[in-house]
């Protein structure tokens, strides 16, 4: 099913339109005498364009059409869970009590919303199984870093402060990154021929001197670490803690106990698995989960019973202290709050569709498509170029080639273990006739690729834009095309 070009315009700016004298509000009559102003108080005033409400509309409808958003098209972006963020959700954001509450508001009138706060930190723990959740960090990198600082402050507190972090190379990219922002080096440790960590190699780099392993859980390749509980023995027996990415939780949820692996600390994705605005439609939020034995480091203020009240505490000598302006991104925790009762027990389906949906995939494309590891998978399939390179033919080719067939490209290039990779996660949200579109479009390009591979060296040849030089594209955007 090839796109067309159908009506897409090219917009000018704002201050190209209209004219002057032009309004979209028509002032109500003055109810009382004109006064005469300070000449000291006028001046030319900002620089607005003069538009009518039909141009303004116009404007903002025609830019929204140039988007791709999950609202519009199938997203199966890999490692980031772009799925249908629930109408519902935005209703109960929205409520004026909620969207229009003072985050200085005193705790009386505040109780409703440290409730919500409240009961979100503890629904996050039954789900993950761990004991304590703190709802601040506002992403999931700050989830991130927010676990090495309360690796650090156990450690220090133990007299024993420790240096370097083990990392597999199959964890999410800005795993290093928040390790070493707390002065641990990290230490790469390679996955095994089965594409997920093998206890041996973790062995052979654990020591006293190690504070840790920060591991992704199932893994960037789509695969469950099935050999958690023994890797997080060696961790545990050489006195270090065990770190997950729960990035790609929604694989697993209700179908998990995180404590039950041997996990110490976890960070979830509210805009990826409790289905919250992701990306450009954010912000994030990145709460983190722990065991009873480090709460105490958990930020501060937390939010306590009281009595019958709920009250703001922040008397926790060892909590690793403040990460955000007042408490985290509430928008987006009440859409996740939203979500959870929403579905309840059902939760767990969520999950079982996601594993369903990608594995459906990847039985439809491997025919066509190289699998570097060909055993069931989780919530995301990843495949690579590597039979299409014979014919000239890349991963950024293919993934050019999709939009033209009104798809949104899967991640590519990433994880970085497999060279070439296309890395597609459908979640829970599509349909199967969306996925048979999918798997029949990416088999066409399968076949386009043997057949014509100039067609995909030159695509799209439908978007409103063709391809871009990509080096000039990231140093010198030109955001109005």
């Amino acid at each position: 099913m090839i796109g067309t070009t159908g009506l897409i315009f090219n917009e000018p700016l704002l201050w190209e339109l209209g004219a002057p004298g032009r309004e979209a509000f028509s002032q109500p009559a003055r109810e009382v005498p004109e006064q005469p102003v300070d000449p000291d108080l006028t001046g030319p005033g900002p620089d607005f364009p003069d538009l009518s409400e039909l141009e303004i509309v116009r404007h903002y409808t025609r830019l929204s059409q140039w988007n791709l958003s999950v609202d519009s098209v199938m997203y199966p972006l890999g490692s980031c869970t772009m799925k249908y963020n629930p109408k519902t959700n935005e209703r109960q954001a929205s409520l004026p009590g909620i969207a229009s509450a003072h985050p200085l508001l005193p705790e009386a009138m505040s109780q409703g919303l440290l409730r919500l706060i409240f009961d979100l930190e503890q629904w996050l723990a039954e789900i993950t199984g761990l004991a304590a959740v703190s709802l601040q960090p506002a992403a999931g990198a700050q989830g991130e870093l927010t676990g090495m600082l309360i690796f650090h402050a156990h450690h220090a507190s133990l007299g024993r402060p420790r240096t370097k972090i083990l990392i597999p190379d199959t964890a999410h990219g800005t795993n290093p990154a928040s390790a070493a922002l707390c002065g641990f080096t990290a230490v790469p440790v390679r996955s095994g021929p089965q594409g997920i960590l093998e206890p041996q190699a973790v062995a052979d780099l654990m020591d006293e001197e190690t504070a840790g392993i920060m591991l992704t859980n199932p893994n960037t390749l789509g695969l469950f670490e099935a050999n958690i509980r023994q890797v997080a023995e060696i961790v545990h027996a050489k006195g270090g803690l065990v770190y997950a990415d729960g990035a790609n939780m929604n694989a697993v949820l209700g179908v998990v106990d995180m404590s039950a692996m041997g996990v110490d600390v976890l960070h979830l994705n509210l805009h990826k698995t409790f289905s919250t605005p992701h990306g450009g439609g954010g912000p994030g939020a990145g709460p983190v989960c722990v065991t009873a034995k480090l709460a105490p480091y958990l930020p501060v203020p937390r939010v306590v019973q009281a009595g019958e009240r709920l009250a703001w505490r922040s008397d926790f000598p060892l909590s690793v202290g403040r990460l955000h302006a007042f408490y985290g991104n509430f928008g987006i925790l009440v859409r996740a709050y939203s979500y959870i009762l929403s579905l309840g027990a059902d939760l767990a389906q969520v999950s079982r569709l996601a594993v369903l949906n990608a594995n459906y995939i990847q039985a439809g494309l491997k025919q066509d498509y190289h699998l570097p590891h060909d055993r069931p998978c989780m919530h995301e399939c990843v495949f690579t170029d590597q039979r299409q390179l014979a014919h000239k033919v890349s991963a950024l080719d293919i993934a050019k080639r999709l939009i033209d067939y009104g798809f949104h490209p899967p991640t590519i290039y990433f994880p970085l273990v497999v060279s070439g990779a296309l890395m597609i996660e459908p979640t829970e949200s599509e349909t199967k006739e969306t996925l048979d579109h999918f798997i029949a479009a990416m088999r066409a390009i399968a076949r386009e690729a043997e057949q014509n591979p100039e067609l995909l060296h030159q695509a799209p040849h439908h978007a409103k834009l063709r391809r871009l030089d990509e080096v000039k594209a990231a140093r010198k955007p030109c955001l109005m095309g």
